[in-house]
């Protein structure tokens, strides 16, 4: 049984459900599958409970493909980004640098949602569209392609014809396999926690990063939890001592956690349940071939540092949207395909390469680079032109 679609999408996570329910606003007939159903339950087993910061120009894009309503209500603001060096003998503060995105607009850097949230309000929302088949539990196995179209062999049996194929399905891309594309990747022995916390002191809507070593504590604001503040953090240490820590008993955990945040939210209670999951850093060498593009991790894959990660996906769905909707009667021909290359290859490796900076500082153990980090921080703030500047290329305009 072979059928036919505008669009199909490969990978139903966070970026493959946006690009579904974008490309599906814009008129394309669309399937996209998954081999595993989303977890959409905030403690069900599997649930993912990192959070994504939905920067401006992403906001942008969900506003404009009919998502932010339904998104909007449980969203955290993100007003200011707050950047520490603890790096000193004792975890303490010795460097606070505020980063406030009135200094560049009159709208917040971000909004913070958590992505289990996100996934089943992605869900809902596919649900209520004609023209989109959401397809969980159903995986793709094969490619082949021709000028005019892409077949892709399903798990269930079904073959797809396609005018375009978007490979959305992860670092390990099936796809981007299938059709021959290379990466190149970088690892840091570094894996990063991700859990949900309560404290007795607010956070204000500000995202807290503190650089000690091993790698960022980042806290990010989430609405109260049962009557508390609440933050989703990510802790990223070298691998021993994440897995030392994946396995403490949650007092000591707790400890532990309220220490390495230097105490500036008060005593740290787990919230959540705690995940691990390994950090590296990895680009496809091109972004497309014949009736292929890669979005999202298929394409780029960094550091969780900066809020950088599902932004850059949805920059890359921007441009795959831009030209979809231009060329509309070539979708998916030699010239779009190569067209989306050219839009985001360039922006994808510089991002990748100064994250991987990013990250290599936040890692140093040995003091006097520690000092130097520190000394950076701060004189990167003080200059208000190139404060600014940085602001707006973490953004993403300009």
């Amino acid at each position: 049984m072979t059928e036919r679609c505008d669009i199909l999408i490969s990978g139903g996570g966070i970026a493959g459900l946006t690009a579904a329910a974008a490309l599906g606003a814009a008129g394309f007939d669309v399937i996209c599958v998954d081999p595993a159903p989303p977890v959409t339950e905030r403690d069900a087993d599997g649930s993912d409970l990192r959070t994504t910061a939905f920067l401006q120009p992403a906001r942008d894009l969900l506003d404009r493909c009919g998502l932010w309503a339904r998104l909007a209500d449980h969203a955290a603001p993100l007003q200011v980004m707050r950047i520490i060096d603890a790096g000193g003998d004792r975890p303490e503060p010795r460097v606070v640098r505020d980063f406030d995105a009135a200094d560049i607009s009159d709208r917040p850097f971000g909004w913070n949602l958590p992505n289990w949230l996100l996934r089943r309000e992605l869900v809902a929302h596919l649900d209520g569209m004609a023209n989109v088949d959401f397809r969980p539990g159903t995986a793709t196995r094969s490619l082949f392609t021709r000028e005019t179209q892409a077949r892709v062999g399903l798990s269930d049996g079904t073959r797809v014809s396609a005018r375009l194929v978007v490979a959305a399905d992860g670092r390990d891309s099936p796809m981007r396999a299938a059709a021959g594309i290379g990466t190149r990747t970088l690892r840091y022995g570094q894996k990063a926690l991700a859990f949900a916390v309560t404290h007795p002191i607010a956070h204000d809507n500000v995202s807290t990063e503190i650089h000690r070593s091993g790698g960022p504590f980042t806290l990010v604001p989430l609405p109260d939890h049962e009557g508390s503040p609440s933050s989703a953090i990510v802790w990223m240490e070298r691998g021993p001592r994440a897995m030392e820590l994946l396995r403490m008993e949650d007092a000591a955990f707790e400890a532990a956690m309220t220490e390495r945040s230097c105490g500036l939210f008060g005593p740290l209670k787990l919230a959540s349940r705690r995940t691990v999951w390994p950090i590296i850093s990895q680009h496809a060498e091109r972004l497309s071939a014949q009736r292929l593009v890669l979005i999202a991790e298929a394409a780029h894959v960094v550091p969780p540092i900066g809020a950088q990660g599902l932004n850059m996906s949805l920059r890359d769905l921007g441009a795959l949207l831009d030209l979809a909707t231009a060329r509309r009667d070539a979708l998916g021909d030699a010239a779009m395909t190569e067209g989306y290359h050219r839009a985001r290859i360039r922006d994808v490796e510089l991002r990748v390469a100064g994250i991987d900076l990013l990250n290599r500082a936040s890692m140093a153990g040995w003091r006097p680079l520690r000092d130097a980090r520190a000394l950076g921080l701060s004189t990167l703030h003080a200059l208000a032109p190139v404060r600014r500047a940085l602001m707006q290329m973490g953004l993403g305009v300009r």
